[in-house]
């Protein structure tokens, strides 16, 4: 089986990577906004650039080191031009490895993309499938979609994962059962244990900032495990790890759910990923100047008959007060017909 990194153009004219095991169907995913995410809101989208990929691991090392890159070096890669791949990288960091992808089944992944892999998600024992598909939801917010469940009490799959999850389908139908903590991080170089205590075992504490900074730093595959929702982690568990992993938190209130310890973790983890920022709500444009008069006529049209500016020789300074305050804001064109629609009102309720 080959994974695929690929590349799309989206309608905005930039670029989103992303890796499976079946192009045709995620293109189609994409393109039907059924995926989810950054694209469904961004479509129509073009396939640009993918490659071939003997294993998952080393897909997800392509995806995530090139979500990094500049929209130059991206372009460079779409038209295979590797001396421009090479150069914007160099304009960029002076020394950045620049890796030669090249459309083929037998590429591999270097030392540094390994170093940069997502660290697997585990959950040992796991209770109830809701918080299981909020645990899904919070890794794929930050860009992690590989989770592997020991032992869940309720069996896998679990139909209360799928709402709960809002969408990260992805995560829950990729994620592997395993009997035992040791199969499950076997294929591991480095695991990281969350727990609240030390619980007798000395190994090192670090906070999830610098668990995260850890894993980047270091080859080979990292897993974070996360206990139960009842008990946390057994002493036995956190034997296997090599390093605790412990949120900094309130003395006096020390209760972390399931999916908040993971979305700290997988927060912490994603600050140096390429990750896409919520589209901005465009303001609407200021109000045309008659229409602002319009409005302020309106209200002092209003408020003549009650006798607001008596005495009349304060009337031309509270005239220019009261346009001050209704001119400081910006209105745009709704909130002055808002505000109109409102002075209609009160006109009504002074008719007799």
């Amino acid at each position: 089986m080959s994974f695929y990194v690929y590349m799309l153009r989206c309608s905005d004219g930039r670029y989103y990577t992303g890796h499976t095991e079946d192009l045709d169907v995620r293109l189609a995913q994409h393109n039907a906004g059924t995926f989810g995410g950054w694209t469904s809101k961004h479509r129509p989208v073009e396939l640009v650039w993918c490659e071939a990929m003997p294993t998952r691991d080393e897909a997800f090392a392509a995806e995530f080191r090139i979500k990094r890159w500049s929209q130059a070096k991206k372009e460079a890669l779409i038209r295979g031009s590797w001396e421009a791949v090479s150069l914007a990288a160099k304009k960029k960091s002076g020394s950045e490895p620049v890796p030669r992808y090249a459309v083929s089944a037998g590429s591999t992944a270097t030392r540094d993309e390994r170093a940069e892999l997502p660290p697997l998600i585990i959950l040992v024992r796991p209770q109830l499938g809701e918080n299981i598909g909020k645990a899904a939801r919070a890794m794929l917010n930050f860009g992690l979609t590989e989770m592997r469940l020991v032992a869940p009490r309720d069996g896998w799959p679990n139909p209360s994962a799928g709402p709960a999850a809002s969408g990260a389908d992805i995560v829950l139908e990729q994620a592997r059962v395993f009997d035992t903590v040791a199969e499950a991080v076997a294929d591991c170089a480095h695991v990281f244990a969350t727990t609240v205590r030390k619980r007798g075992v000395t190994k090192p504490v670090l906070t999830p900032e610098e668990a995260a900074r850890t894993i980047r730093a270091e080859p080979g595959r990292s897993a974070i495990l996360f206990g139960s929702e009842r008990s946390g982690l057994d002493t036995e568990d956190v034997a296997l790890a090599r390093t605790i992993v412990t949120v900094p938190i309130n003395p006096a209130f020390g209760s972390l759910n399931l999916a908040q310890a993971v979305i700290l973790c997988a927060y912490e983890w994603s600050k140096h990923v390429d990750l896409v920022q919520p589209t901005a709500t465009e303001a609407l444009p200021p109000a045309p100047q008659a229409e602002l008069d319009a409005m302020i006529a309106h209200l002092d049209a209003l408020l003549e008959p009650s006798g607001y500016f008596d005495p009349p020789e304060r009337a031309r300074a509270t005239r220019r007060t009261l346009r001050g305050v209704l001119t400081k804001p910006g209105w745009n064109s709704l909130e002055v017909r808002t505000l109109r629609g409102v002075l209609s009102a009160l006109a009504r309720t002074r008719e007799p």
